[in-house]
């Protein structure tokens, strides 16, 4: 069964650092480039972050870029986001989904809240 299930987020200060995990089963994850996105209240949900299959491969959304690092555990079947240097505008509900840029599945997970604020 498809299946994405986020953790990790909290509430933080401006400059702080979080550290989400996204657990996926369902699907062959170490063959499979997965995606980090967001969705901020009353916007649609946009790309932050890609990984390629093997690590090889990384993509960073402008606006996170140099803040925001992607990594994956093969054997966990597990996806990272390590955002440091947080700031309010990065406040939203946080997804992962397998894919390069683009999401696969129609299935989202229940997400993870991100609130940047002093």
């Amino acid at each position: 069964q498809l299946q994405f299930v986020e953790s990790g987020g909290g509430l933080v200060q401006p400059g702080g650092s979080l550290r989400l995990s996204c657990a996926a089963s369902g699907f062959t994850f170490s063959s499979s480039a997965m995606s980090w996105y967001r969705q901020a209240p009353g916007k649609e949900r946009d790309l932050v972050a890609s990984i390629g299959s093997l690590s090889y491969m990384r993509h960073f959304s402008d606006s996170v870029k140099g803040r925001f690092t992607i990594s994956r555990d093969n054997v966990k079947n597990t996806v990272y986001l390590q955002m440091n240097s947080l700031k309010p505008e990065d406040t939203a509900v946080y997804y992962c989904n397998a894919g390069w840029k683009t999401y696969v599945y129609e299935n989202w997970g229940q997400g993870t809240q991100v609130t940047v604020s002093s």
